[in-house]
């Protein structure tokens, strides 16, 4: 028997996609607003007497109050999260999360085979459009 090799009907293109300066771009209102609603769709996992009013107030008292100390000199964050604070990763998480459930996927699903990610990492498979391949492309990368 001959092995054939089988052509597909349509493109594929393997992406991976790294999420540069991921903590420093995170956007306070927007991640606190995202916080909120992974909030809410999750209640029923959250302890009955959770401070859903406090806790979003006091996540962003941490995100924008960052001081850390380097060569025994102390120092106020100004741009960008709270990075090495142990709530950094989750708040990251909970934010490309919410980002990608209501701008990637919306817009793009048609054209994503496959798409994974794991913190600021993804991976996936692209199908291009019939009509305006490089601009959904380029479209897709910016979001």
């Amino acid at each position: 028997m001959t092995p054939r090799i089988l052509k597909s009907q349509k493109e594929h293109y393997f992406f991976w996609a790294d999420a540069k300066l991921m903590y420093t771009n995170i956007d306070t209102e927007t991640s606190v607003s995202a916080l909120r609603n992974f909030m809410n769709t999750k209640s029923a996992h959250l302890p009955p007497d959770f401070p859903n009013e406090l806790f979003p107030q006091v996540l962003t008292i941490v995100m924008e109050n960052n001081i850390f100390t380097f060569v025994g000199t102390y120092w106020l964050q100004l741009s960008g999260k709270a990075m090495g604070t142990p709530t950094a990763c989750a708040y990251a998480t909970i934010f490309y999360g919410h980002h990608k459930n209501n701008k990637v996927l919306p817009n793009f699903r048609s054209q994503l085979l496959y798409y994974k990610c794991y913190i600021n990492d993804i991976f996936g498979i692209w199908l291009p459009p019939a009509k305006d391949k490089i601009m959904t492309w380029n479209n897709f990368k910016r979001e």
